[in-house]
This record gives structure tokens, sequence and C-alpha cells, in this order.
């Protein structure tokens, strides 16, 4: 978070808060002296508020992370629904009416409440008590590709369980069930969370950088890969039999998750539910594809292999 600031702060926030919270006397007065101060004067020194004020910070960070979350999830979630997504999905019989709608309305009421649960966090990492640093050469590249690792495995151990967690009976119907209403999801439901469930699972992320030094803007750059990575594990897609899902979890993975409910908890990897037994392999018999083309045909908007039907013209 502090790249972000460190980039919006001359380009857009200095301006904003000077005019917002103009230091008193800044802007008073016509007279060369007075002009010639404030020209000289640092940029955040005529706002009341300067960089380090912990209100100024909390807002640019809200701010920010409102803005990126969602930009983020319209961009990506767009590429995937109408590049990615097969859209013959939406012919499931547990496809819900509107679901689409449903899932953004969702993903917007819960990004920001996320934001907020996770402000104390950015706020720190900013502040100066994280272990983020800015020079390679404090650690030296070999670490910088270690910690990258690092935080890929901590984040996709600490992720499998607290995903496994959440569907204990005990937990599951307060803050994951919401989730998993979209059991043919879209990319759109990505985001579509119980805000405490995109919190806590979203803790591995913010927490690594108070354990581990690591690059501020590789960390930059590995969190705004996860929000991604988290809008295409959504996109539906059942490819089967590449040697990657062994290792990978894919979307089709994650699809199968959606389904059936106690597989495939992890994150980037299949390990944890390999070794914990939790762990069922995309294959092309379990692709939903199937159920929705039973609909289709019903309809008469396919044949038996799944051609789409001309409809006659009209004369």
């Amino acid at each position: 978070m502090d790249v972000a600031l460190e980039l919006l702060d001359p380009l857009v926030f200095d301006k904003a808060y000077a005019w917002a919270l103009p230091h008193p006397g800044a802007g008073f007065g016509t007279n060369s002296s007075n002009v010639n101060s404030l020209l000289a004067a640092d940029a955040t020194q005529t706002s009341l508020w300067d960089r380090d004020n912990i209100y100024r910070q909390s807002i640019s960070i809200l701010l920010i992370t409102q803005f990126g979350a969602s930009s983020l999830y319209f961009i990506f979630s767009a590429l995937s629904y109408y590049f990615i997504f097969d859209r013959r999905l939406e012919y499931h019989p547990r496809f819900l009416k509107n679901q689409v709608r449903q899932e953004i309305i969702s993903s917007m009421w819960a990004v920001p409440f996320i934001n907020i649960l996770t402000l104390p966090w950015f706020l720190a990492e900013v502040r100066g008590h994280s272990l983020l640093y800015g020079d390679v050469k404090s650690y030296g590249w070999s670490w910088l590709v270690a910690s990258s690792l690092l935080y890929m495995a901590f984040n996709d151990v600490a992720i499998y369980w607290i995903h496994r967690l959440e569907h204990h009976p005990s937990v599951y119907k307060y803050i994951h069930k919401p989730h998993h209403k979209w059991i043919v999801p879209t990319p759109w439901a990505a985001l579509a969370f119980h805000p405490l469930d995109g919190y806590v699972q979203s803790l591995p992320y913010h927490a690594f950088v108070f354990l581990c030094p690591m690059n501020r803007y590789l960390y930059t750059f590995l969190f705004v890969a996860v929000q991604i990575w988290t809008i295409f594990i959504h996109d539906g897609d059942m490819i089967s039999g590449h040697w990657t899902e062994k290792f990978i979890n894919s979307p089709a993975h994650h699809t199968l998750h959606h389904m059936y409910f106690t597989v495939n908890y992890g994150q980037y990897f299949t390990w944890c539910d390999n070794y914990f037994d939790s762990h069922r392999a995309p294959r092309p018999d379990l692709d939903p594809i199937h159920d929705a083309l039973k609909v289709m045909r019903a309809k008469g908007l396919v044949d038996e292999a799944g051609n789409p039907i001309a409809k006659p013209k009209k004369e």
C-alpha cells in the first residue's frame, strides 16, 4: 500500500487534501512574500494533514482499496465472463435467476466492508510496522525469489485450512454459505462473499509481511495478481487431462468445489488437498455443461451433439 501512496500522494492526494483541508494561512493574502513562500513550500505542507497524518493515510487507503478492488473486479471479471466463461452454463438447472446481477450486487456490497476490516493491516504497513523493504540489495536477488515462493506456499497452506474450517457446520452457515449460493458460479462471483469471509481468507496475505521480509514492489505485484487469480478460478473452465492439474488448483478444481462443497479447498496448488484427502480431480464427465446442455436440448436450442439449432427466419 505504501507503493500506491508513494505514487498517488504527489499526483492526487497532496492537491486534494490541500483543497479540502488547507493549512492555516495557506492561500490567504496576495503579497509577493506569501506567494513566494507558498511556491517554495512542500506540497504536503499546504494541507492541515501532511502525508504522515494517520487520518489522511486511513482515508487515502480506503479510497485506493475501494477503487482498486472495484476496478480489478469489473475489468477482469468482464474479460473472463465474455471471453472465457461458457455462457451455456447459464442454462444449468442450478444456475439462479438473475444470478450475474446478484453476484455483482453481493460483491459490491462486500468490498467496502472488507476494505474497512483490512485497513489496520495496510495502515500498519505504511507506518513502517511491517517487514516490507524497498531496495532489492537489502536482502539480495536470491531472497527476492525465495520470498515469493514462501509467500505463495504460506498463503496456500493457511488459506486451505481457513477455507476448510469455514466448511465446518458450526461456522459454515454464518459466514461461508453466502458464497456457496453460487453452485454454478461465474467470474462475477469472485468477490461475492460475506465480508467477514472475504476478510478472514485474506488474512494470510497481510500477515506474511509482518512475519517475513519482502520487497514492497514484489508484494504489491503478487497482491494484485492474487485478486486476478481469484476471479479466474471462477470462470467455470473445466479443461481436464492436462499435466498441470496435478499441481495447480485450476478453475476446474474450483468449479468442483462449488458443486460438491467438500473438495478442492486449495488456493493455488493441490498439495494440501492431496495430502489431507480432499482432492477431487477434474474429469470430463463431471463438467456441469452436460446438465446445461440437457436443458438446452429440452428447449430446442441445441441438437443431440450440442450444436446450436438455427431458428427459422421470419418471412
